[in-house]
């Protein structure tokens, strides 16, 4: 972490008044660090420096979200600044990173998981609306901030890859997470769906980036744009999925606590569905697919890290990365065998509704 010193240094270097702020460490997510500014025991801002390991256009990422973000206002789509540097930039860099500041929304708060359906109907209308007023923004200009981010066959190679060079004991460790992709891969592979329409999308929309009133509940916007690139709806639909419909931890052991909640599910897709018909029929049909897609995308992706030694994800402790694995795949698996209730809900509520 950061001393206060090194980050009111930082703060120098923004267009921002002089003022006493208070620094709070703020430990969500697994990539970057992030610091809630206070004044007067207020937020008023974010302050992030950005995992330039993850990372490495932060050029490209910063004009992606800055083009995004010029869109992104609404009377039902709370705005997101970003603070200009003193040479107008949107981002500052030394020797240790690189850093960016963005304004706080007061009175908002983010729920890991939720058993309200109010929450997940909130969560599927702001996603919509996401959708709705980026679906017109010209797509050439932004980049790929994590290239292949959600593609299955660069995940299968590189899993294949830290097969082939993972020490024997986590092998054995991991054997039954091992088994379930190699079947899951093949069902993937013969589900992929077609003609898909490229969008931009946020591409990480699990329950814990939809900022929510305090006051009213209603969602105000998505946070966290630092994957915000071209992509499918399918994704954005089943990466919420999954932090939605289960109320568990993403790295829940017991995996009886793990569970596909209907009630929340078609309170999402009814969330969705106020938007009004703005998808194509390619995309409502792959929504199921999305939905078993993202969990096992990012059960896969924990399970190479563990084998390849935790050298992505953060963890505190050794066996995170494959208690999250395990607990991805598991959702994955009850996603999979909800397959036919997805397809009726969505049938009967996104295309009925639009016809």
């Amino acid at each position: 972490m950061h001393s206060n010193d090194e980050l009111i240094r930082i703060l120098k270097q923004f267009q921002l008044a002089h003022e006493p702020y208070e620094f709070g460490a703020l430990h969500i997510g697994y990539i970057n660090d992030t610091y809630l500014m206070s004044l007067n025991n207020r937020p008023k801002y974010i302050l992030q420096r950005v995992n330039h390991s993850v990372f490495e256009d932060i050029d490209g990422l910063m004009n992606n979200m800055t083009r995004a973000l010029s869109h992104l206002s609404a009377e039902n789509y709370s705005k997101i600044e970003v603070v200009q540097t003193r040479t107008g930039r949107p981002y500052w860099s030394d020797e240790k990173g690189y850093w960016r500041i963005m304004t706080y929304l007061d009175n908002s708060i983010t729920f890991n998981t939720t058993t309200a359906q109010k929450t997940a109907f909130e969560a599927g209308k702001i996603i919509g609306i996401f959708h709705k007023l980026l679906e017109r923004v010209e797509k050439d200009p932004f980049v790929d901030t994590i290239p292949d981010f959600h593609n299955l066959d660069l995940r299968e190679r590189q899993f294949k890859q830290a097969l082939s060079q993972s020490p024997s004991t986590r092998l054995e460790v991991a054997s039954t997470a091992i088994v379930f992709a190699q079947k899951m891969l093949l069902r993937l592979s013969e589900m992929a769906p077609k003609g898909i329409p490229v969008r931009i999308c946020h591409n990480d929309t699990k329950l814990n980036n939809i900022l929510f009133s305090k006051e009213t509940g209603k969602a105000l916007c998505l946070i966290d744009l630092d994957t915000l690139m071209k992509g499918y709806f399918h994704y954005d639909f089943g990466d919420a999925i999954r932090t939605i419909v289960n109320t568990a931890p993403e790295d829940e052991k017991d995996h009886q606590k793990i569970t596909f909640e209907q009630d929340l599910f078609e309170a999402f897709i009814e969330g969705i569905a106020t938007n009004g018909p703005f998808l194509t029929s390619n995309e409502i049909n792959a929504l199921p697919y999305g939905a078993i897609l993202l969990p096992f995308l990012h059960g896969i992706r924990a399970l190479t890290d563990y084998l390849e030694g935790n050298i992505y994800y953060k963890v505190s402790y050794e066996n995170q990365n494959l208690d999250r694995c395990l607990s991805l795949f598991d959702f994955t698996d009850k996603a999979f065998k909800n397959l036919e209730y997805m397809q009726n809900t969505i049938l009967g509520t996104l295309v009925a509704k639009a016809n």
